[in-house]
């Protein structure tokens, strides 16, 4: 079983509830190819270089899966016939390059939520000090 990296382009028309919808079907046919999912990353709305099917934008997914490599081919006509996907890339991964991609994007995460607490403790400690100041204007009067 090898691993494989998609990168998947859904219609922009959807909002965050049907996105959902569509990912447990594209998890089902992965399942149904044999295969599993190992991670999903939801990109949300972007803007695409070019018209796809007559879209401006595109709702972007990436999925880590495995797959049996006679089951490939079967899976990308599957993703070709499911309405919602406008586009997709299926990239075969080296046992390596997944497992560095996927540490990649928890050090990524990690980082990204390490930033998002000091910015609310940053925001904490001036609402703090403009407190005290408004109490030291009140000492004052």
């Amino acid at each position: 079983m090898r691993s494989y990296q998609s990168v998947l382009i859904l219609k922009p028309d959807y909002d965050e509830p049907q996105v959902d919808e569509h990912l447990e079907k594209i998890t089902g046919l992965i399942q149904g190819h044999g295969g599993s999912c190992l991670k999903v990353d939801k990109w949300g709305k972007k803007r695409l270089a070019y018209k796809v099917k007559k879209n401006r934008f595109g709702y972007y997914l990436n999925v880590y899966h495995t797959c049996e490599n006679e089951q490939l081919s079967s899976l990308e006509k599957k993703y070709k016939l499911f309405d919602p996907i406008i586009k997709f890339l299926v990239i075969r991964l080296e046992d390596k390059e997944l497992e560095r991609a996927i540490k990649r994007e928890e050090a990524e995460e990690k980082a990204a939520a390490v930033e998002a607490s000091e910015d609310n403790n940053k925001s904490a400690d001036d609402k703090s000090a403009d407190d005290k100041s408004a109490v030291a204007e009140g000492d004052s009067k």
